[in-house]
């Protein structure tokens, strides 16, 4: 069955109502917050060991990109002395490939990767507009690269794949977040909130709806209730500044473990990570659209 931090119940998505449920009710004051930074630091890098410690199974596989959450979630795995391969799929000039090739060098850690060709990003492509019924570049690219990199997973045999989805909200990963930062960390504080109350609509159904059709089982350590609420507890004057974003999850990963270099990359989002949004404009004009948009528009109605 395919399981996203628990919230699938008889091989569905939980409704929406009781996802807020969920969420709104964790939800805490922003005057009681954490301002210890080595206290937040140690709470952190424990709740994210044990929430991949209580997810592992025999043999499994990891997203992974050469980004703090998905080395993070890999040097922990090799600490547990876990059976597990990481994958990673883009398109030529993927600097997630590059970064990905670096830390499972560094860390020795199984690893696979896939360069796809423009033909197999569109066969990816149309699979992916036609699971979500929907153009949205931003849900259509980071969707093709869980599809690429799950059936990459898949040949491999492995059925179980962890990710980092759910970082960027609860550690301030986002440009929203640096927006938010301008009326004051209270505000950052509540977008942060408002970001995860909003990742059902936006990332869980488009997963889950990937993940249900290859016959994935996805795996959150960063959704776990715990890891939520010790980030959630945590002052945003640690999660953010204006030259770093996500400040204490890297400084909780150096304190596990993980060398600076890649605690402390400089991180594209998946889409752009993988190439993938390069390769779909190339697919565009080769089809002979002026935009992206328009040619993702059109396998909607094919």
């Amino acid at each position: 069955m395919t399981q996203i931090l628990g919230i699938v119940k008889k091989g569905k998505l939980i409704p929406e109502d009781l996802w807020l449920k969920f969420v709104n009710g964790m939800e805490n004051d922003f005057e009681s917050l954490e301002t210890n930074n080595e206290r937040a630091k140690r709470e952190i890098a424990e709740a994210v060991l044990n929430s991949v410690k209580k997810r592992i199974v025999p043999r499994f596989g990891i997203l992974f990109s050469g980004g703090v959450d998905s080395s993070l979630i890999a040097l922990v795995a090799k600490q547990l002395k876990c059976n597990f391969t990481c994958y990673t799929a883009g398109i030529e000039g993927s600097d997630d490939i590059e970064w990905a090739k670096k830390a499972a060098k560094e860390y020795g850690f199984n690893f696979k990767y896939k360069i796809l060709s423009l033909d197999e990003l569109e066969d990816a492509v149309k699979s992916v507009v036609k699971l979500l019924n929907d153009s949205d570049i931003v849900k259509v690219s980071v969707g093709s690269v869980l599809y690429s990199a799950g059936k990459l997973a898949l040949s491999n045999g492995d059925k179980v794949l962890f990710g980092g989805l759910g970082s960027e909200e609860i550690f301030a990963g986002y440009k929203r977040h640096e927006d938010a930062l301008q009326n004051g960390f209270e505000s950052l504080h509540k977008e942060c909130w408002n970001g995860l109350r909003g990742m059902r609509q936006r990332d869980l159904t488009r997963d889950f709806a990937i993940a249900k059709h290859l016959g994935l089982d996805l795996r959150a350590p960063f959704l776990d209730k715990d890891v939520i609420k010790a980030a959630m507890n945590v002052h945003p004057m640690f999660k953010l500044d204006k030259e770093n974003k996500k400040i204490i999850l890297r400084e909780a990963a150096e304190f596990i473990g993980l060398k600076k270099e890649f605690a402390w990359r400089r991180k594209q989002a998946a889409q752009y990570g993988s190439n993938f949004v390069n390769g779909i404009e190339k697919l565009a004009k080769r089809k002979g659209f002026n935009f992206k948009k328009e040619y993702l528009q059109s396998l909607l109605v094919k």
